[in-house]
């Protein structure tokens, strides 16, 4: 950047992808507002919902994408229970270090909110601790950034002991440096005093309430690891069981709403929670499947992504996000619904190799075929010709995925050809159950079975007769 440029104040920038008129104001995104207009059920909705205005910084990309974010920070903010009023979105080359949108596009934004009667303001992207407290000065209400919404969300709808532990951790490490209080300056630890004491700088009141506060967030932040900790070990026991049995697994991942409970009820019956909403799945739920040549696997649907998810929520997660890495098959459900599902693959294709579950063996699965976009679909099935396109509603496409999933899945290495006595019937579940029958027949000695079975199993099986 040249010294003309350098000089200037940051306002007035206007490099190659900014626009100086865009910039001059905030741009309000339309189709946003979730105000209704039924009265009684205004009034009622009023009573226990946030109305909030959305704002958000459009830093890179094309506005359709801009407005696009600021949709689904819309559609998060509904999830969590609020009304949404109006959303603007500010173009600038990075977000003000002080206020997030520069203190100027603040005053508007506060005129907005005065307009609309908010009494939120939420902002898509996580805000420093300064940002929004100075915000909320500016503004005069309150101001949640998305990773608090996100984190909220997901304390709503955890059903589980381990569930709630891992939002209340994430919540904590956030919470934690965004502590205030009037004692921030007076938070050395200090006490004491008279001739004596600990010297220069060392004599005062003692510890803050801030001080305390964070000292009792810490303990329960460890209590909450230790808790973790325990349930990832019954987890890995449960894992390793079916490991050492020659379970296979399939795990479902994929991006919030885009249907994975629909599929699993679709492919196992398992009648679990299917909600038109965010986050509805938090708790990882394992059911039994069997392919159509009769191999059993097991099935888990896990917590779904969103852009830019918090990094403490990935981290409180990473245990059950390791259920995706575990698995013999990944399925990536896809909303093909959605206007840019390339974004969404790309989004939870990155939390993935975070967890080091990008290494294993995925099959993209557009879903919500008979409601999508045959452009989009066509665009998306371009760039990921091996997808399979499926509907969990109507079930189309679920013969061939089921298919799909029976060829992917590891077959057994070792062919035996044995007859087992009737009364080794447990032998034959087994053989059923862990390996691939290619073919049975009774006979007077016992069952003729030649099948495709694990080697621990084929050495077992080798000291039975022979046809």
């Amino acid at each position: 950047m040249d010294d003309t440029i350098a000089g200037a104040d940051a306002e007035e920038w206007d490099g190659d992808q900014l626009d100086r008129e865009e910039r001059a104001s905030l741009r309000r995104v339309a189709g946003l507002s979730t105000e209704l207009t039924d009265v009684t059920e205004v009034e009622y909705r009023q009573l226990r919902l946030e109305r909030v205005v959305l704002v958000g910084i459009w830093t890179s990309g094309t506005a359709a994408e801009a407005d696009s974010s600021l949709a689904e920070l819309a559609a998060l903010a509904e999830t969590a229970g609020a009304l949404v009023l109006d959303g603007v979105v500010q173009r600038r080359q990075k977000p003000d270090p002080a206020t997030y949108i520069g203190s100027g596009k603040a005053s508007q934004l506060r005129d907005i909110v005065e307009e609309t009667g908010a009494d939120t303001v939420v902002c898509d992207g996580e805000l420093s601790p300064s940002q929004l407290m100075h915000l909320e000065e500016v503004v005069g209400v309150k101001v949640v950034d998305r990773t608090a919404l996100i984190l909220d969300i997901f304390a709503q709808h955890a059903q589980s002991r381990e569930g709630k532990a891992q939002v209340a951790l994430a919540q904590m490490q956030y919470m934690l440096p965004r502590l205030r209080g009037w004692g921030q300056s007076l938070s050395r630890q200090m006490g004491g005093g008279g001739s004596g004491g600990g010297g220069m700088a060392t004599r005062g009141p003692g510890e803050t309430k801030i001080e305390t506060d964070r000292r009792r967030i810490n303990d329960k932040m460890a209590k909450l690891r230790r808790e973790l900790e325990q349930l990832k070990t019954g987890r890995d026991v449960n894992r390793e069981e079916r490991r050492r049995n020659k379970v296979l697994s399939v795990a479902l991942a994929g991006y919030t709403n885009a249907g994975k409970s629909s599929l699993l009820n679709r492919l196992t019956g398992a009648g679990v929670l299917v909600e038109n909403a965010l986050f509805a799945t938090l708790d990882t739920t394992v059911r039994r499947a069997t392919t159509p040549s009769g191999r059993s696997y097991t099935i888990a649907d896990t917590v779904g992504f969103v852009r830019h998810l918090p990094h403490h929520l990935v981290e409180a997660f990473r245990s059950t996000i390791e259920e995706v890495a575990d698995a013999h098959l990944v399925l990536h459900v896809v909303d093909g619904s959605h206007p840019d599902p390339g974004a969404q693959l790309a989004s939870v294709r990155e939390v993935l190799r975070d967890v080091g579950a990008g290494e294993s063996t995925e099959v993209v699965v557009v879903n919500k075929a008979d409601v999508a976009d045959p452009d989009v679909l066509a665009l998306l099935l371009e760039q990921e010709p091996e997808a399979i396109v499926v509907s969990a509603r109507s079930g189309r496409g679920i013969d061939e995925l089921q298919e799909l999933i029976d060829r992917l899945l590891p077959h057994p290495e070792v062919e035996v050809e044995v007859v087992i006595p009737y009364d080794e019937g447990s032998l034959v579940a087994r053989v059923h159950d862990e390996g691939e029958v290619l073919s049975t027949e009774h006979t007077p000695e016992g069952t003729l079975l030649t099948a495709r079975v694990h080697p621990d199993l084929a050495s077992e099986l080798s000291t039975l007769p022979r046809p």
